[in-house]
């Protein structure tokens, strides 16, 4: 069933062509407000009150937009609302995802490159918290979500300029602590 479709059944209160919508852009939903939040309880968190409201507003959607576009709109109010909660940040460590070789030789050096790139990814982490929630976001969407200029211009509800002129201060800036950061721990990564 096409998702045109699902969105009318839903519209007119099916519950299992609603459903099909959740599932096709819970992950997606999820993976947005992690990537922004560091924080996979808060992110489910999020994700639950983005459906429920998406459930409770469907009946009003015009398909302005695509469907994704909406959610994803719903979703970076509701992570701009749970920074203004809560006002902290919180770091979580990066969970290993690669197998340990076999050789001493390769598990050795497989664990020295997974470290230096775990270090890595806490370094960018860390320096992304530290932006201002509208460059916080901006990075999530584009470098992290992989949004195009065009789907982000749709889900911040800004101009194709700003996109590209909050990336660029998002970029400079996440560099400049990164660099920063580096130095206050004496080292190169």
């Amino acid at each position: 069933m096409e998702e045109k479709e699902l969105i009318q059944l839903s519209q007119r209160g099916n519950d299992e062509a609603f459903e099909a919508l959740v599932k096709k852009y819970q992950r997606k939903v999820f993976q947005l407000a992690f990537s922004i939040t560091q924080d996979r309880t808060n992110a489910d968190d999020i994700a639950q009150e983005v459906f429920l409201k998406a459930y409770i507003y469907l009946p009003k959607f015009k398909s302005k937009s695509s469907l994704g576009t909406w959610l994803y709109q719903i979703t970076v109010n509701h992570i701009k609302d749970y920074f203004r909660k809560t006002k902290k940040i919180k770091f979580i460590s990066l969970e290993e995802t690669q197998e340990l070789a076999s050789n001493k030789e390769d598990e050795i050096t497989t664990r020295e490159k997974r470290q230096v790139e775990n270090e890595r990814k806490k370094l960018v982490h860390e320096a992304l918290q530290t932006l201002p929630e509208k460059y916080k976001i901006i990075i999530s969407l584009r470098d992290v979500q992989g949004f195009s200029y065009g789907e982000i211009t749709n889900i911040l509800n800004i101009s194709s300029g700003t996109v590209d002129s909050r990336l660029h201060r998002a970029r400079k800036m996440l560099r400049k602590k990164i660099a920063s950061l580096t130095i206050l721990r004496g080292g190169e990564l």
